[in-house]
């Protein structure tokens, strides 16, 4: 019988652990990367369910944890939703397990102490301080799960007056700077069109929980790793953040525009919009000559990149009287011909039912419980040896909380059915 919870314990007993617990050899050659790897995941909304989901790709197994309550903020987020399901949470959950626990309950708090060991890496995004009011301080991850990975995901960190805030993707868009840098010239601070900030942050997060699992691979030691939305954003003004630091000037907007290169925007043709990249003299000096102006090259106004900068207004102009004779099919087949980069500016559903989309397999259908087959954006992770797969759809909420509870821990059903009773399960 499992025994009575009156403080968070840990069961050695369940628990055995030599170096890298969970990590086994990986069956066959085309497991996924981090195959054998096993993710704890605590996170909800978006930076930490995708970096869940990148781990997932990668070949991971990964469990969720959700309130029983109202799971996820995410699974509320539409419409659209399907069959009741969000598109939200659907684009954010695959290739996970999902459990839910009552963490505000002292069986939900025991389990989680149980589970901690079991796992390779904890991913949690909870506010400041959550776990160590729990009971799960540093000297309970040194005792019980020395082996662990800790990453943190939080707004602002633990340091500095705004430590301990929540974070939110739009308000760091704002007070990075993302935001003033976003626009037209004439118009206002605008965010970007997906929360930038947090898909980054999830990103950096799964970066740096790899590179902890290969040092822990090194020194059998697990390691607590941050990352916070704040530093995300800060760090995503690169060029434009380093370019201020150099002279001292604030930056501004260019609508469509580079700070630092010209012509780099977008020009409208005969039938809609392209994007222009002219990185460099040589291909400005072919596309002169295309549309019909060697002389363009000759203009010390116009000579090199330098001085376009500063007379970015003169050659958007001209450039926009050559442009708009041609049709977007002839500019683009005519620029690409000759290595000048170029783009049409697609609409969403243009962009997803390109032939490049489905070439590279970016638009995928899952198997799920309740909705049969849906439509979901594929992986950009393309590993040639140890490949990305999609193996679970997103899990409904609670979906495989016995299941995992009897592999994890060896409950049976007539415990499973007590916490059920309780409410510390669902």
């Amino acid at each position: 019988m499992r025994p009575q919870i009156c403080e968070i314990k840990y069961n050695r007993q369940r628990t055995p652990f030599v170096n890298n617990p969970s990590t086994k050899p990986a069956k066959s050659p085309n497991e996924g990367a981090l195959a054998g790897i096993k993710i704890l995941d605590l996170s909800r909304v978006l930076a930490g369910p995708w970096c869940g989901m990148l781990l997932g790709d990668l070949g991971a197994e990964v469990v969720k944890i959700e309130s029983p309550h109202s799971g996820d903020d995410t699974r509320g987020w539409g419409p659209p939703f399907l069959e009741g399901e969000s598109a939200y949470f659907l684009g954010c959950n695959r290739n996970k397990r999902g459990i839910a626990i009552d963490f505000s309950q002292l069986e939900g708090k025991q389990l989680l102490a149980d589970l901690i060991p079991k796992f390779d890496v904890l991913l949690e995004n909870f506010k400041n301080g959550t776990l160590e009011k729990w009971g799960f301080n540093s000297d309970w991850f040194e005792k019980h799960a020395p082996h662990l990975v800790r990453c943190s995901i939080t707004g602002y960190g633990n340091t500095g007056p705004q430590a301990g805030l929540p974070g939110y993707d739009f308000i760091l868009q704002a007070e990075s700077g993302l935001m003033s840098i976003c626009g037209p010239l004439d118009g206002t601070p605008t965010k970007y069109g997906v929360a930038i900030v947090d898909l980054a942050t999830g990103m950096m997060a799964a970066n740096a929980i790899q590179a902890a699992l290969i040092s822990r691979f090194r020194t059998g030691k697990g390691q607590s790793v941050e990352v916070s939305l704040f530093d995300t954003s800060l760090a995503l003004l690169a060029n434009v953040g380093n370019s201020h630091l150099a002279t001292n000037m604030e930056s501004g907007r260019y609508g469509n525009g580079h700070p630092t290169i010209v012509p780099y925007t977008t020009y409208s043709s005969s039938d809609g919009m392209i994007a222009v990249a002219v990185g460099n003299d040589s291909q400005f000096s072919k596309l002169s000559e295309l549309l019909g102006h060697p002389e363009w090259v000759k203009d010390e106004r116009l000579s090199s990149n330098a001085v376009r900068v500063n007379n970015r207004e003169l050659i958007d102009n001209l450039l926009t009287k050559s442009f708009i004779e041609y049709s977007s099919d002839e500019l683009i087949a005519m620029l690409r011909k000759h290595g000048i980069p170029v783009g049409r500016v697609n609409t969403v559903k243009q962009a997803l039912t390109s032939e490049q989309a489905f070439a590279k397999n970016m638009v995928i259908e899952i198997e799920h419980k309740h909705l049969g087959k849906f439509k979901t954006l594929g992986t950009p992770l393309k590993m040639h040896g140890t490949p990305t797969s999609v193996r679970k759809p997103p899990p409904l909420l609670g979906e495989h909380t016995q299941a995992v509870l009897s592999e994890y821990l060896g409950l049976n059903q007539t415990q499973i059915e007590a916490l059920l009773q309780k409410k510390v399960l669902a």
